[in-house]
């Protein structure tokens, strides 16, 4: 299974859907589905994008040299370590949990 298709099917997992339920939202068929996630086809980019919008997500293309600081960059809320807060990046996830507005 592509690491795509394992990550839609986390996702699917995550929101509480059956596959049959991704499959009506998406408006594709359950078997679409699990053939999808099983890995026992190579299902169309098209395909997971269709499902991927039904999950609420967007696939994007992100050059491999800069996924792990794209997804340190997501984690921190948008923020830059050591990046103060009101330029240009919100307020982390954990200030917005906790509560606490960053200064």
């Amino acid at each position: 299974m592509s690491n795509l298709s394992e990550e839609i099917a986390e996702a699917r997992r995550a929101l509480g859907l059956t596959q049959a339920e991704l499959a009506d939202k998406a408006g594709l068929s359950r078997m679409a589905v699990q053939k999808a996630e099983s890995g026992s086809t190579d299902p169309r980019l098209s395909t997971l994008q269709v499902m991927a919008r039904a999950l609420g997500m967007e696939l994007m293309l992100v050059p491999s040299a800069i996924r792990p600081d794209l997804e340190h960059f997501v984690q921190s809320g948008g923020r830059l370590l050591g990046q103060r807060a009101g330029v240009g990046a919100p307020a982390s996830v954990v200030d917005q949990l906790t509560g606490r507005q960053a200064k």
